[in-house]
């Protein structure tokens, strides 16, 4: 009952071609519609870099097929939610364990140290079935961890629909409930509520796409509508008696929408909302045509047996053509597969679904035997509908279990190992004198490591180097606008300074946080993702960033409640937003003006200067290449002379530059004193920054008098 499985599974004996009450019985046709799908999927993702709307089909059809399941159960006595999942659990997950066991060889093998982590996390989300809140919680996130496409990032959907099967026969049951309550059928029942999640759902689709359409793409709750839609077709279809020329006509026009969606919408950035219905309503016009006999309809195409294959072996092959994708994309360095290239990875995406499908089509059976709910045989009452309950549910629950308990062992060991190299490299750290960070530039000394040491933090575990207010939730995230204000430090402080900025004001916290707690001040953590300190207008992705500036005007009322003694935050930024590519350090607009604000508030500003960009990720570039090759001059991101030198500033306001501690004058290393600098290729690395601490100490007191 996956929207890519095969063979839906939802009931005996073989309906009318037509159409099937409740989409029971085998729709062949619906095969033939599901390898549209994935092939739309598959070759929009292969060669074009786009999403086709091919998965919105996928969730629309799980609503049709599994509504019109649950309902027949209920006919028949009453839904079975043990033997439901179990039945599911034998049939999606052994495809899944080997998908995502064969990712996991290939990401040690074929990906660079610093990704690992990050895909043995998705891994545990996807098994887990929660990889689209991980991925909505990072969409929305400018300092997500890693800047690489995910092998698994495509379990996403799998995620949504693993919830949805959860949902679904708790929403039918009740429903079914209620409406025997009132003296209704169950259908009425089903309608009203179905009709209910439908309406609330695409409403509130509508809303967050529109105020956060990344988050949107992965919410469960904003995509309900389409397994809702699915659910609504799957009761209206019986009831629907429409002539063959307007079947003919129906399916036709169907199935050249649902091709011609991807060409004409830039599905990525405006799915879920109003957009979905095009392919989601395309498909729908699909099954409601269904079959046309021997007239020229869709379905004469959709039932060809090449094309029942394809459907019949879809879920497989939506898994595996997208890590083969990733890691040929990988091996290659390409961001888009070249004509021969993609129609490989194709190729060997199909191979491998005909040969794992009938290997988990028998798991699959495994999980069912003679007389278990849903068969012709069931019993239905007492004590052997309880034991046919027992069976199924077990058997199916113990086929997934044992497919997927090795993978996450491996994946649990596999993480172990890595936190164990972590708590090692630790233990080293506790030397000074081996890990001197900056202290060997502010000594004058050059900036080498010594051999026989490894770098800290390792490549692999450099994404997870990042300031304590990272995992605090301290630092607010692209889509919001209020104000988080997270108090570190002395209770009864001598001085009280904020952090404020963007990402590159938050890099600073832990040099900041030990100057507090050396000298008894507090320190406020006021920080928001890529939004700089200003009134002026800002983008964020080429469109306009309305939360940043909400966000700046929160700000500046926050602080004049607090009145800190001072701001600390960027001077300068050497790039504005991902289209300003890097050399471009300047004074940002709004920056003096901001500044001139707090003068008139009475509060000292320290306005420290950008700190370089790499413009590629270091850990990665230095897993697999030497330091020197991952190396940089200082002017590829950073101007010859300070820009604040040029500029009339308040005088409430200290410039500091710490970058001579960062680069040395003709080249930025990424690694300084035996410490990798950056966890990725623009933000300073917490462990780094702790180095920075005595000279950032040093320099803010002699500079401000503190």
């Amino acid at each position: 009952m996956s929207p890519l499985a095969s063979r839906a599974g939802t009931g005996a004996g073989t309906a009318p071609r037509t159409g099937g009450a409740d989409g029971g019985g085998h729709r062949p046709e619906i095969d033939g519609l599901r390898a549209v799908a994935v092939l739309l999927v598959a070759v929009y993702h292969i060669w074009l870099g786009r999403v086709s709307g091919g998965v919105d089909v996928f969730l629309m059809l799980s609503g049709f097929l599994v509504t019109g399941s649950l309902l027949r159960t209920a006919d028949r006595g009453g839904i079975r939610f043990g033997a439901f999942l179990g039945r599911l659990a034998a049939r999606l997950l052994p495809t899944a364990a080997l998908v995502i066991a064969a990712v996991l060889l290939c990401t040690r093998f074929l990906l660079p140290e610093p990704r690992w982590r990050d895909v043995l996390g998705e891994a545990f989300a996807s098994a887990f079935h929660h990889l689209n809140w991980s991925l909505a919680l990072d969409s929305v996130d400018y300092l997500s961890r890693g800047d690489g496409t995910s092998p698994l990032q495509h379990f996403w959907s799998l995620s949504v629909q693993g919830q949805f099967y959860v949902l679904w026969p708790l929403l039918v049951a009740a429903a079914v409930w209620a409406a025997g309550r009132a003296g209704r059928g169950p259908r009425a029942g089903a309608l009203v509520a179905l009709a209910s999640v439908f309406a609330l759902s695409l409403a509130y689709s509508v809303y967050a796409t529109r105020a956060d359409q990344p988050w949107a793409y992965f919410d469960t709750g904003a995509r309900l509508w389409e397994f809702a839609l699915g659910g609504l077709l799957a009761l209206a279809l019986p009831h629907l008696r429409l002539p063959l020329a307007v079947r003919v006509v129906l399916g036709w026009a169907g199935l050249a929408a649902l091709v011609l969606c991807g060409v004409l919408l830039q599905v990525s950035t405006v799915f879920p909302g109003l957009a979905a219905l095009w392919p989601t309503l395309a498909a729908a016009a699909v099954v409601a045509a269904g079959a046309t006999g021997a007239g020229p309809g869709a379905d004469r195409l959709l039932t060809l047996r090449p094309v029942r294959y394809l459907g019949s072996v879809s879920y497989a092959l939506y898994l595996w053509h997208w890590p083969l994708l990733v890691f040929y994309l990988a091996a290659t360095d390409r961001t888009l597969a070249s004509p021969v290239g993609g129609a490989a990875v194709l190729a060997a995406s199909l191979v491998l679904a005909a040969a794992t499908t009938p290997v988990a089509d028998r798991l699959a059976a495994l999980g069912r035997r003679p007389g278990a709910p849903g068969s012709a045989a069931a019993p239905r009452r007492g004590g052997a509908a309880r034991a046919a309950l027992r069976g199924p549910a077990l058997r199916g629950a113990a086929v997934g279990l044992a497919c997927l308990l090795p993978v996450l062992l491996a994946a649990g060991a596999w993480s172990a190992r890595l936190d164990a190299d972590q708590r090692r490299w630790e233990e080293l750290l506790a030397d000074g004198r081996s890990y001197p960070g900056a202290a060997v530039l502010a000594d004058g000394g050059g900036a080498g490591r010594a051999s026989d040491l490894p770098v800290y933090p390792s490549p692999a575990s450099a994404s997870e180097d990042v300031p304590a207010t990272y995992g605090d939730g301290c630092n607010q995230t692209i889509a919001d606008a209020e104000v988080i204000t997270c108090f570190y430090g002395s209770e009864s402080p001598e001085r009280t300074v904020a952090l404020v900025g963007g990402s590159h004001a938050a890099h600073w916290f832990p040099a900041l946080e030990r100057v507090a707690l050396d000298h008894d001040w507090r320190l406020v953590n006021i920080v928001k993702g890529s939004c700089l300190f200003t009134d002026a207008p800002q983008t964020y992705k080429g469109a306009p960033y309305t939360s940043c500036a909400e966000w700046n005007r929160g700000v500046m009322a926050e602080l004049a409640a607090l009145e800190p003694d001072a701001v600390f935050t960027t001077g300068t930024t050497t790039s504005l937003d991902a289209s300003a590519g890097f050399g471009e350090e300047q004074v940002v607009d709004g920056y003096v003006e901001r500044w001139r604000e707090l003068e008139e508030m009475g509060v000292e500003v320290v306005a420290v200067r950008d700190t370089p960009r790499f413009g590629f990720d270091v850990p990665e570039c230095l897993a697999s290449s030497t330091p020197e090759e991952c190396s940089v001059e200082p002017g590829t991101s950073m101007a010859a002379t300070s820009p604040l030198e040029g500029v009339r500033l308040p005088d409430n306001v200290t410039v500091l530059d710490l970058n001579d501690l960062i680069c040395e004058p003709a080249v930025c290393r990424p690694v300084v004193g035996n410490v990798l600098v950056y966890w990725d290729g623009s933000h300073i690395g917490a462990t780094f920054m702790r180095t920075l601490a005595p000279a950032l100490d040093e320099r803010l007191t002699a500079a401000t008098g503190w």
